[in-house]
């Protein structure tokens, strides 16, 4: 195997005619990351893999592969294995035959023989004894191994996946996911991932790029885009969250401390480690909401709390849910509901009945804020 791959992409532009496939992307990928694009279909994360893979040219910007300018190198000198979300094995080769069809023109990485190489990657992908087998007889996900052990057996430098897992059923995804994260580990191979899956990107990533209409509007680890969204794209994209848009009406000692009435909501409560100094009240839909934010008297805020910072019977921010929908997921539920024309998402364990009313809060710390305008 040869060394783990830095990329770099700066200012890659794609445009077709007058669609802008990518506007101004730039990000960087560290040497034996795993790294993840995720965004709805149609936002040009498989434009960015294959244009990294040499498959799709630039119309401006620079793409370098451990420091070296890729623009105009074909994919086959890039030192780049790819696998795709269809498998593209041959039919009329063995598995065994699939996984050495790279080593046809170039040597085995390590000094060994080409059989040997092929036997070392079936054992790797859990496969050791499915060489002589016809890949039609295989399962989806045996031959997504097989496709991911065809790609890495000319030794490349930087693996591209992508959606490899979408045409799989759930539990078989999780599992796969789990064999590739390992595998990726193991080898130490700079990864980039292609996925339209959110939970699947948070599961696997050391970092990712969550991107919109071409550009990218994040790049952090899982759990800094899962807490801290950026962009109300990202808040709304990634994972369940509740966005509020509202007006600052008061900030600091101005913060009102009433509790209990249905226009006036109560800030902190017994208990919150807020810093008055840093509360402020938004006028969201009629009623007044505490968060802590830093920001002035006549603000427009927009601000997200996550499914589970919204506690039942809390007299804080208070939000009277009527419940529309629920959907039992095993351990607990997801709660749809409206509060004063706004959908709610919650969580709970014992889901209330369509129709009824449940009164939840969260504490102004719960809230993070993805946007301030004065």
């Amino acid at each position: 195997m040869t060394d783990a791959a830095g990329v770099t992409l700066d200012g890659v532009r794609v445009v077709y005619g007058e669609t802008t496939a990518l506007a101004d992307v730039s990000v960087r990928v560290e040497p034996g990351e795993f790294f993840t694009l995720v965004g709805p279909s149609g936002c040009g994360k498989t434009t960015t893999l294959r244009v990294l893979g040499g498959f799709e040219s630039a119309t401006a910007g620079d793409v370098r592969i451990d420091g070296q300018d890729v623009s105009g190198v074909p994919p086959e000198d890039r030192g780049v294995g790819v696998v795709f979300q269809h498998y593209a094995l041959f039919p009329h080769m063995t598995v065994a035959e699939n996984v050495g069809y790279g080593l046809r023109f170039s040597e085995p990485p390590g000094g060994g023989t080409a059989d040997e190489r092929v036997s070392e990657l079936l054992s790797l992908v859990g496969l050791p004894e499915a060489g002589e087998r016809d890949p039609t007889t295989l399962s989806g996900g045996q031959r997504q191994r097989v496709a991911l052990a065809r790609a890495l057996a000319p030794g490349p430098r930087l693996l591209l996946l992508d959606e490899p897992l979408s045409a799989l059923d759930a539990q078989l995804r999780e599992r796969l996911r789990r064999t590739v994260r390992r595998i990726q580990r193991e080898l130490g191979i700079t990864t980039v991932y292609v996925t339209h899956d959110q939970a699947e990107a948070l599961a696997v990533s050391d970092r990712l790029a969550v991107v919109s209409d071409g550009r990218i509007e994040q790049v952090g680890t899982p759990r800094e885009v899962y807490r801290r969204p950026a962009t109300r794209f990202v808040a709304g994209f990634v994972g369940d969250n509740n966005v509020f848009e509202g007006t600052v009406s008061a900030v600091g000692d101005g913060v009102d401390d009433h509790a209990g009435r249905d226009d006036r909501l109560s800030p902190a409560g017994e208990g919150s480690t807020a810093d008055d100094e840093r509360l402020a009240t938004v006028r969201v839909g009629g009623a007044e909401l505490t968060v802590a934010a830093d920001c002035r008297r006549g603000a427009s805020v927009t601000f997200c709390v996550r499914p589970d910072a919204l506690t039942p019977g809390a007299d804080r921010n208070r939000l009277d849910v009527t419940v529309t929908e629920t959907e039992f997921l095993g351990e607990t539920s997801r709660v749809r509901g409206e509060w004063r024309g706004q959908s709610i998402t919650l969580r709970t364990t014992e889901p209330p009945a369509v129709g009824e009313t449940v009164s939840v809060g969260f504490g102004p710390d719960a809230v993070h804020v993805v946007d301030v305008t004065d």
